[in-house]
């Protein structure tokens, strides 16, 4: 056996000397091993001049994270590369018991610290966070908005669940109305509920009761507007009554659900997320991170802690509002409408981030249950191909790309860095499918670009998503800034705008020379009943400030578009029903 022993241990050495004195170097690991160590070991063979780039194969398997993967500037030429291979941010839950028509089980810390999270899958299907109706179509509407006292009125049956056995059964943790708004939805704690009549006055935890009641836009619509704005209830105990539905007591740490009719508790599969990352990609202006692919790999179980803690009540594409208010008087802008409002904005997490990263490049990659966005080019980057991937069942955006203002700029004004290496530049997404994206954050989108510069989006396939498809451009305003060049060719959208409207298939602001949007294929917009306006909403949508766009040969079936309070020199070139079969026919992805 020694010399067996031996003999191994001389071949691998042997192997490894050998992985050393080529120009590429493998590695190849297990999901019993180290990702982070890998990544290490590849660093070092690099630094020692063992070789010039390295490749890690993920063998098939989930690979648990305690904290995000981070690849930085050393990394330079790495490839991480798997076939079934997950990188996940969850941790399974195990030990069911049986309590009536519900199953509980005892979470666990993790890392040493109690874990708090908003979505669960079963069997890798995403359970529903239990509220108050199934069928978004019964959503409760709203009675009054008192914005001077921060007291939303609505009726008392809507709230009746939540004080059924008592009024404190429901007051840790705290239950959450999630509000429909025009074209963004809010998520407020609710901090008390009290009776009056028929009616009940709703209030809400700080932050965000603040901020929702001191920002104009968008707002929720009135009784006497004709379409009062729906909400449902959600996070409590009470609401749990249907199959499919969870509930997360986070003091006392007991996880309560209610399995559907397929679902053996078990041998069941239950996974929550406790990272809101898996990967990270961390360079800086000065030293970029450069050239490192990830090819094959899934990233998925993720979530976004701060509609737990603050709230989140957003601006637009799930941009949420750190300070917001109404001016009086307006501002007056040069070349511009006068501006009512003044919005400070934040950033929600995604699954994998990229900043200052030079060619950060994502083949047949996978991007799935996901609690925040899905994968986001933050700031500072060049290059980058996002081809032949996936993104499905993610809460928020899809594919994120360029600052939507920094956090110290008011979001009106125009954005003009001093220092454009932190613009986001000539990053490539084509060639991949975005369905059932934006399920918990109806106001975001499938792909979301704001200030950047030569972005290509091409050849994509986008349905199934609650507001619009793909979004280009911020600012509102006509002024010029980092923003041009940018190309939206040939890309499918259907299946859209399934809970929001003033919305469109393909949606702009700003001023951008020299952007092309051609020959892309917009079709089938959903019905909900419960919008704002049911007449508001678009195939193609040019809104604020945009200027300096050529719109050509886009195939829609009617000719329903949005010109709003454009800039100068855009140009609308035979878009509609009348394009030719052969550019229809041409639209998404290409085997």
């Amino acid at each position: 056996m020694k010399a067996h022993s031996m003999i191994r241990i001389l071949l691998s050495l042997i192997l490894l000397q050998l992985s050393f004195s080529s120009a590429g170097a493998q590695i190849t690991i297990t999901p019993d091993s180290s990702l982070a160590d890998a990544v290490r070991k590849a660093r070092e063979m690099q630094r020692l001049g063992k070789c010039h780039h390295a490749t890690i194969h993920l063998t098939a398997g989930i690979y648990h994270l305690y904290e995000p993967l981070r690849i930085r500037p050393e990394d330079e030429g790495l490839t991480i590369e798997g076939d079934g291979a997950v990188i996940s941010g969850g941790i399974p839950i195990t030990g069911w018991k049986k309590a009536g028509k519900l199953w509980v089980a005892d979470v666990p810390d993790f890392n040493g610290c109690p874990i708090d999270f908003r979505q669960v899958w079963v069997n890798g299907r995403k359970a529903v966070r239990a509220r108050d109706v199934s069928d978004y179509e019964q959503m409760n509407r709203i009675l009054t908005y008192d914005k001077k006292n921060r007291v939303l009125w609505v009726p008392k049956k809507a709230v009746a669940p939540l004080l059924r056995g008592g009024y404190n059964q429901w007051a840790s943790p705290y239950p959450e109305m999630v509000l429909h708004q025009m074209w963004c939805v809010s998520n407020l704690r609710i901090k008390d509920i009290r009776i009056d009549g028929d009616s009940a006055a709703v209030t809400f935890h700080n932050p965000e009761a603040k901020i929702q009641f001191e920002h104009p836009w968008p707002s929720p619509m009135t009784p006497n507007t004709g379409h009062p704005s729906p909400f449902y209830l959600t996070n409590s105990l009470a609401l749990l009554d249907q199959p499919g539905e969870w509930f997360y007591d986070n003091r006392k740490q007991k996880l309560y659900y209610m399995p559907r009719a397929d679902e053996n508790m078990n041998t069941a599969k239950v996974v929550v997320p406790v990272l809101e990352s898996v990967v990270e990609v961390v360079g800086t202006a000065e030293r970029p991170v450069r050239n490192v692919t990830f090819r094959g790999i899934e990233f998925a179980y993720t979530t976004w802690m701060r509609p737990s803690q603050k709230g989140h009540v957003p601006l637009q594409a799930g941009m949420y509002l750190t300070e917001a208010y109404k001016l009086r008087p307006q501002i007056d802008r040069q070349n511009n409408h006068k501006l009512d409002n003044q919005g400070f904005l934040g950033r929600a997490s995604a699954a994998v981030t990229v900043n200052f990263g030079e060619n950060i490049n994502f083949d047949h990659c996978v991007f799935t249950h996901i609690g925040g966005s899905g994968l986001d080019y933050v700031y500072g980057c060049k290059g980058g191909t996002t081809t032949r991937c996936r993104f499905e069942d993610i809460a928020m955006n899809g594919f994120v790309c360029g600052s939507f203002s920094p956090e110290g700029l008011e979001t009106h004004l125009p954005y003009t860095p001093t220092d454009e290496r932190v613009v986001c530049r000539n990053q490539i997404v084509e060639q991949s499918l975005f369905n059932d994206v934006t399920n918990e954050d109806w106001g975001c989108v499938a792909i979301a670009a704001g200030y950047v510069l030569g972005i290509n989006i091409d050849h994509n396939t986008i349905h199934n998503v609650s507001y619009t498809g793909i979004s280009v451009g911020w600012g509102w305003n006509r002024d010029l800034v980092c923003m041009k060049d940018n190309r939206i060719h040939a890309n499918l959208v259907y299946d859209y705008a399934r809970h929001m409207y003033d919305c469109a298939g393909i949606y702009t602001l700003g001023n951008q020379p020299g952007t092309m949007i051609t020959e892309n294929v917009v079709r089938d917009i959903a019905k909900p009943s419960y919008v704002h306006d049911p007449n508001h909403w678009f195939y193609l949508y040019t809104d604020e400030g945009s200027s300096n766009i050529t719109i050509r040969d886009n195939w829609t079936p009617e000719e329903k578009f949005l010109k709003n309070a454009n800039g100068p020199n855009n140009v609308w070139e035979n878009n509609g029903p009348m394009v030719s079969e052969d550019i229809k026919n041409k639209a998404g992805i290409q085997k």
